[in-house]
């Protein structure tokens, strides 16, 4: 991915990216060789002219976020598959969206905007609903932001572009994203001991007021690599073993032979178990990715949702 640009400089200069010129000298042989013609320009997203009545940063990244997509051609199929152009635009509004600074009303509006634009033309639509999914809803993007996310899906649901069958989709992804948010209770459900005994999340006991919930298959390569860098991570065990922490891993696939193979590579102080697939057919977590971490307290409310594991070990202080 090309670098993102910072909305600092956009909103001081983006006004003119697309269609300034080099001010400086001509070189010293401009002209003498009439042959020679200039390298053809480099084509540039078409961002807003920013008004030169707005000189406050808060005010011309306002017009920009609002503004953001005036300029684009979405019946343009041309341009809707240049990466370096329209993916990378997105990439950059994003961003603006997601500095932790912009207040949910204007990002409402600009999600909005956009959504306005490119609901009109098919293929404009079937770029950027992708482009939303890749971004904000894949776990693996720099820009995963399940907010966001929820921002967008709740604006197509009132598109008129769309049939019933694609809203019900979208319905359905609305409902997984907006479970399990930080600061709320995590959804309970039944697991089973490896001995067979039934227990659920809500009567598992939690030492030292954090626990860490595991969802993983052991099938699974990728979740097997970050498994393992977990498995190994001394500063957890050391966690768990001194009773700052409690692990709970739980299996959610349906086989049932292949969880029980796998029992002895989980260290002995986690809790294991297997919740028979009742929470993939209860569509209790969105289990995109494999593993799924999520870090409770000890009354079970979600501190971090699917979050890296580089991330839970900063908030554990690891």
């Amino acid at each position: 991915m090309k670098k993102i640009l910072l909305y600092a400089l956009m909103i001081a200069g983006i006004g003119c990216l697309a269609s300034c010129k080099s001010g400086g000298k001509p070189s010293a042989d401009a002209g003498t060789n009439k042959e020679a013609s200039p390298a053809p320009a480099e084509a540039q997203f078409p961002f807003p002219d920013i008004p030169t009545v707005l000189t406050e940063p808060d005010e011309r990244k306002d017009f920009l976020i609002a503004h953001y997509w005036d300029n684009f051609n979405f019946s343009d199929t041309t341009l809707l598959q240049n990466r370096n152009i329209t993916e990378q635009g997105f990439v950059n509004h994003i961003s603006l969206l997601a500095d932790g600074q912009t207040p949910e009303d204007k990002i409402e509006e600009s999600i909005g905007n956009l959504c306005t634009h490119m609901e009109k033309q098919e293929p404009a639509r079937k770029v950027f609903m992708q482009l939303f999914d890749d971004y904000l809803y894949n776990p693996n993007s720099p820009l995963y932001n399940e907010a966001l996310y929820i921002i967008y899906l709740k604006r197509m649901l009132q598109s008129p572009a769309l049939d019933e069958a694609r809203k019900s989709s979208l319905d359905f992804k609305l409902k997984l994203a907006s479970r399990n948010l930080p600061g709320a209770k995590a959804s309970d459900f039944t697991y089973y001991l490896p001995n067979g005994q039934a227990r659920t999340l809500q009567e598992t006991n939690v030492k030292n007021n954090r626990l860490l919930l595991v969802f993983y298959d052991p099938e699974c390569p990728g979740c097997h690599e970050i498994m393992q860098e977990m498995i190994h991570d001394t500063a957890l065990a050391d966690a768990v073993g001194t009773g700052q922490l409690t692990v709970l891993a739980i299996y959610t696939e349906g086989n049932p032979e292949a969880w029980e193979n796998d029992l002895s590579s989980i260290p002995s102080g986690w809790l294991a178990g297997t919740d028979r697939e009742a929470i993939k057919l209860g569509a209790l977590y969105d289990l995109k990715a494999m593993p799924s971490l999520y870090l409770l307290d000890g009354e079970k409310c979600v501190l971090l949702k699917d979050a890296p594991y580089s991330r839970i070990r900063a908030e554990l202080g690891l």
